[in-house]
């Protein structure tokens, strides 16, 4: 039985929804840990391909749960990071965050480590850990100035300032835009087109795309070895799609 969160499974697709709306969808260890707990069962499912995660309520996660934590509880390793995702780097299935509301500090770092950002016209992005004299070390220091460039990431992290979906697009680190209440059938259409494609390829083509970034060259990030195309090459699916293009027919991919 999941506490902090809820999950449901449509096709290949798993919607996770933080559910801890009282707070903001803030996170203490436990839902930290539920989290982690079901994207760990998310990597191991062959059946599930893609993952949508968003939060019930009014926003997608507030972040860290200042409160749980003023009041003595006590602070504990996430080894899978905040939300299960920032510390996860072996993941290999695609997973979007569909922004609903407010994502700020460890909220916001969620959705950073995510694939995709689609953000409802009403999400607002954060890290105001330095106004609380924190700083964002669940990867928003690391993985935003990678995605927009170090000046705009610097931009907010110094200031702290709220950035809306609007600028988060033109930032760079938003993929669409959407109006609120079309936000998770925005999310789920470019989930079912991730869903159209073979499962392994998707997964060889997201391991060759950050493992490039980890490379000191573009020669050395053509020449390395990535056990995901492996595993696309020596597939049933690698047979399946030339053969479903060929008799114009649609790909019965099998993930294997």
């Amino acid at each position: 039985m999941l506490e902090y969160c809820k999950t449901e499974q449509r096709g290949h697709i798993l919607i996770v929804t933080i559910n801890r709306p009282d707070r903001l969808n803030a996170l203490h260890p436990a839902a930290n840990k539920e989290l982690g707990d079901v994207f760990d069962a998310f990597a191991a499912n062959p059946d599930q391909w893609v993952a949508i995660i968003t939060g019930e309520g009014r926003g997608f996660s507030a972040g860290n749960d200042l409160r749980w934590q003023a009041e003595g509880g006590e602070r504990v390793p996430m080894p899978r990071g905040f939300g299960g995702l920032t510390s996860r780097f072996d993941l290999s299935k695609p997973v979007i965050a569909a922004v609903n509301g407010v994502a700020m500090g460890g909220g916001f770092e969620i959705a950073l480590a995510c694939d995709l950002i689609i953000a409802s016209e009403k999400a607002v992005f954060a890290l105001p850990e330095p106004k609380v004299g924190l700083a964002a070390l669940a990867g928003g220091l690391n993985r935003l100035p990678r995605q927009i460039g170090v000046k705009r990431a610097l931009g907010m992290i110094l200031t702290g300032r709220h950035v809306t979906a609007a600028e988060g697009k033109e930032l760079g680190f938003v993929n669409e835009v959407v109006a609120h209440d079309k936000l998770m059938d925005e999310a789920l259409r470019w989930a079912s087109m991730i869903e159209e494609c073979s499962p392994l390829s998707i997964r060889a083509s997201k391991e060759v795309v950050y493992g490039s970034l980890d490379s000191a060259s573009l020669a050395e990030s053509m020449a390395k070895k990535y056990d995901g195309v492996s595993r696309m090459v020596g597939s049933q699916d690698f047979i399946e799609g030339p053969r479903a293009f060929a008799e114009k027919r649609k790909p019965n991919w099998q993930g294997k």
